[in-house]
């Protein structure tokens, strides 16, 4: 596997033309400037996480005694005040 090295100005110059070619061959693509590596674009993998949200938290509550009680006592309030 060869490693693509581009120049920044030539990947300003033709950035969408080298994401639409890094989406193609799924080859990372260094980007150099006064010939140092400062960037590596890579095309991301499919599925990297759950597309949806629903049962994201499971597992993380760590303690439920009782969900219907007050969070507070009434005298706590001080509504009348």
């Amino acid at each position: 596997m060869n490693e693509k090295l581009i120049g920044s100005a030539e990947f300003k110059a033709s950035c969408l033309k080298i994401i639409d070619q890094i989406n193609k061959d799924k080859q990372p693509v260094t980007i150099t400037k006064r010939g140092m590596p400062v960037a590596l674009l890579s095309p991301i993998k499919k599925n990297m996480g759950k597309s949806s949200i629903i049962g994201a938290m499971r597992g993380s509550v760590l303690r439920y005694d009782d969900p219907f009680a007050p969070a507070a006592e009434i005298s706590d309030w001080n509504a009348t005040r």
